[in-house]
């Protein structure tokens, strides 16, 4: 009987190993020691965005008709996002005195050019900083915290998405990370295997607003959500039970 539960033990910790390939990240890592990362990001505008915008200047009086009216300015207290420039479906905003504004396909720094070289027909010494105010990202799936996170600085890689959620959990599959993009209406969809390194230079390594990341459960992960547990679950259950049935019999 004491050579049963010892092959039940053994067997226990040979299901129950998880091998590294299944949980490393980054396995190729030296690959990037000589990989020269080319791609740089900037944010691109787009429809239903909602973007800040700050005009400033010294001659506070010619400047004050590009300002949105007081009473906008008192309801941001309440509703930040009464206090942006919401984008259209046209790709347009509403601009005080300039009329609608072309912004949807350009970056932040290519619209801050457009609203000086416009403004500064009528006001000198013009500083325009545009920022996008929705900049958020969804995370889900077998990670520490899913949640819809907001990117303050609209500029975030995958890796530190994760890290942003709490890292994923020890069920999620780190071959298998889905994100889901929208790109001009074309949904563009990726799957990302962490454990290689090669995603570093893809499109995907920086995330865009309102990019949606789905990490998938592993095998194991997706047997612990049934009505039987997965194997190592079992054989630690008959071994528990064996072994106090021993304990009883002796």
């Amino acid at each position: 009987m004491k050579k049963i539960v010892l092959l039940l033990s053994i067997s226990f910790l040979i299901f129950s190993c998880a091998s590294k390939k299944d949980i490393l990240y980054f396995q190729d890592s030296e690959a990037l020691n000589q990989a020269t990362m080319s791609q740089s990001f900037d944010p691109i505008i787009e429809s239903n965005d909602i973007l800040h915008i700050t005009v400033s200047s010294i001659n506070e009086v010619v400047l004050k008709p590009f300002l949105k009216n007081e009473q906008s300015q008192q309801n941001n207290n309440q509703n930040p996002g009464l206090d942006g420039y919401f984008v259209n479906v046209n790709g347009t905003i509403g601009f005080p005195v300039l009329g609608e504004i072309k912004v949807a396909g350009f970056t932040r720094n290519q619209v801050e050019n457009i609203l000086k070289e416009k403004i500064s027909v009528y006001v000198k010494d013009v500083v325009v900083d545009v920022r996008i105010m929705n900049f958020e990202i969804t995370i889900m799936g077998e990670v520490a915290a899913p949640g819809v996170y907001l990117i303050k600085d609209e500029r975030v890689s995958l890796p530190e998405a994760l890290a942003l959620a709490g890292d994923l959990t020890t069920d999620g599959k780190r071959s298998s990370v889905t994100i889901i993009r929208q790109e001009n209406g074309i949904r563009k969809v990726s799957v990302i295997d962490i454990t290689k390194s090669d995603f570093f230079n893809t499109e995907f390594f920086y995330l865009k607003q309102n990019d949606l990341v789905y990490v998938e459960p592993s095998t194991k992960g997706v047997k612990k959500s049934g009505f039987i547990p997965d194997i190592p679950a079992l054989l630690s259950l008959f071994t528990v039970i064996l072994s106090t049935v021993i304990l009883l019999t002796k």
